[in-house]
């Protein structure tokens, strides 16, 4: 009888794995994530040329069996520009969300298992950078910056996004602190460090996971869009963003959709699979959800 009690017994983890695979769109998802990935990984493999060399000769040169997907106002291949772009993309997409869940879950784990003094500062903290706009904080610190890099960009896309990730640990850390287990775990000596990484931490997994998922998206179009602007990763580096620069020339527009579509259908396609993911995984991690 234990035996199959044993058997027939299912961790959280297990029961969220097998809610996720049910999850049709959120595994084709991750199957196209895979191929974005692997095309910007082996990008060297599928094209010969240069994303930041052009061509003076070839300047907005129309599509053909050398390029394409044509060439840019500066002459440099819109199909390299596209698979490197995706390189940068998706690193300063993931580089962000890490930085940022390093940063939320530290100070949401400090604020909601102490309390008190440390957690009304590091709250006010939180409240006063979720005050400032996210696009006028970050457009003003990379105006004061003279050059910026991929490292400064991440880190700026970073200490502007924590807040709201740092709020939902803070929230589940609030009811966990209280609960039987970590009472226990307390009463037998363990430390803090060992109490929140290993009783903690492990139980608020589910939410954090979710949203570290859905902040890789909002970090993707973040890039893009002060890249559109003109604000992101300078030229000649290429990522989806500046690539959909082109598309603010109302010629480029209308005589070379080859130049801006293929960007933007990337960056829908990237956002929609990782938001689809998301919520696969949301309804993965909720415990009402159908087993």
């Amino acid at each position: 009888m234990p035996k199959n009690i044993n058997k027939a017994y299912k961790s959280p983890f297990q029961l969220a794995k097998e809610r996720f695979l049910k999850n049709k769109l959120a595994i084709a998802s991750i199957f196209f994530l895979l191929f974005i990935i692997g095309a910007a990984i082996f990008a060297p493999f599928l094209t010969d040329h240069d994303p930041k060399k052009g061509d003076l000769l070839l300047i907005e040169h129309a599509p053909s069996e050398e390029h394409i997907l044509g060439t840019d106002g500066s002459g440099r291949d819109n199909f390299s520009r596209l698979l490197y772009g995706a390189r940068i993309s998706l690193t300063v997409g993931f580089s962000a969300m890490i930085f940022t869940l390093i940063i939320g879950v530290v100070t949401g784990a400090i604020a909601g298992y102490y309390g008190g003094i440390i957690d009304n500062l590091l709250m006010r903290l939180t409240d006063l950078v979720l005050a400032l706009p996210f696009l006028v904080l970050a457009l003003t610190i990379i105006a004061l910056l003279e050059k910026v890099t991929i490292g400064i960009f991440v880190t700026i896309i970073a200490i502007t996004s924590w807040p709201t990730l740092t709020r939902i640990v803070r929230g589940s850390f609030l009811s966990l602190r209280e609960q039987e287990f970590v009472l226990g775990a307390r009463a037998i000596g363990a430390t803090d460090r060992r109490i929140i990484f290993k009783h903690v931490i492990p139980n608020a997994i589910g939410p954090i996971i979710v949203n570290a998922t859905l902040m890789m998206a909002t970090m993707i179009i973040a890039e893009s869009a002060l890249s559109f602007i003109g604000m992101g990763i300078p030229q000649p580096n290429p990522t989806w963003g500046n690539m959909l620069s082109e598309a603010q020339n109302i010629r480029i527009l209308r005589n070379h959709p080859e130049a801006w579509i293929p960007p933007g259908l990337g960056i829908l396609l990237t956002v929609l699979a990782i938001n689809f993911i998301g919520d696969g995984l949301r309804d993965a991690f909720d415990p009402k959800s159908n087993p």
